[in-house]
């Protein structure tokens, strides 16, 4: 199975991969400068995690931030009590989270590897947050995403994710043309019912676009992504 992921992951062009150890180097560059006027730049969580807690959809326990960034949603998760693990790709990502972790006064284990290849994210975790990491990963990378899960998200654990918007921002191309071109343009759109399909093996808490807000906000939430809650049922249904 590794020999044809790899062999799919080598049908895109180099400068398109986003999702191997590899991209690293790419990730450094667009973390460079701090002072980019990146929306995901902020030090605010997700208005959709936010909500999440406030309406007792999820609790406090482990937790596994996916494609961390500059940490923002791991530190969150650490002030409400999690015991977070937190990973990218980009050191110079995992070092910025370092920093505003300390300023926050906040206990976040940072790691810096490929998540589905490092065993320094191990399981079981109650919640696997992911603010943009699906969306740059190719089709056949979704199998390795489910995989993680199957791996380190407890039986009854929940899966929260946002993603490019179908219809707002992302490519709405078939999967196989990504093939053909050999780039993802940038990112994948989902809609609601692409991510049902996908985690067809989890029971739906919430889909839905997220809520537009404003600069001066306390937390972050911009129209061209959906965010979804799903959980883990009790018992492991998908084959290892």
């Amino acid at each position: 199975m590794d020999d044809v992921l790899g062999l799919l992951d080598r049908l895109f062009a180099s400068e398109a991969d986003r999702w191997t150890k590899d991209a690293s180097a790419w990730w450094d560059r667009f973390y460079s400068d701090r002072s980019k006027p990146v929306p995901f730049f902020v030090t605010k969580p997700d208005e959709s995690l936010v909500s999440y807690f406030e309406r007792g959809l999820l609790a406090p326990g482990r937790a596994l931030d996916l494609g961390c960034g500059p940490g923002r949603n791991a530190i969150h998760l650490a002030s409400l009590g999690f015991e977070v693990d937190a990973v990218d790709l980009s050191p110079a990502a995992v070092a910025w989270g370092e920093e505003r972790a300390r300023e926050a006064g906040a206990d976040v284990r940072f790691h810096c590897g490929d998540a589905f290849t490092t065993e320094r994210v191990a399981g079981p975790y109650d919640l696997v947050y992911d603010s943009g990491c699906l969306h740059h990963l190719p089709p056949h990378r979704r199998v390795s995403y489910l995989d993680l899960l199957d791996r380190v998200l407890a039986p009854g654990g929940h899966l929260a994710l946002t993603c490019f918007a179908a219809g707002a921002m992302g490519s709405e191309l078939p999967d196989e043309e990504f093939y053909r071109q050999g780039r993802l343009d940038g990112g994948l759109a989902y809609t609601p019912d692409a991510l049902r399909w996908i985690f067809s093996d989890f029971t739906e808490i919430e889909v839905r676009r997220m809520e537009e807000q404003p600069s001066d906000a306390p937390v972050f939430g911009v129209p061209f992504l959906v965010a979804a809650l799903f959980r883990r049922p009790a018992a492991p249904v998908r084959a290892t």
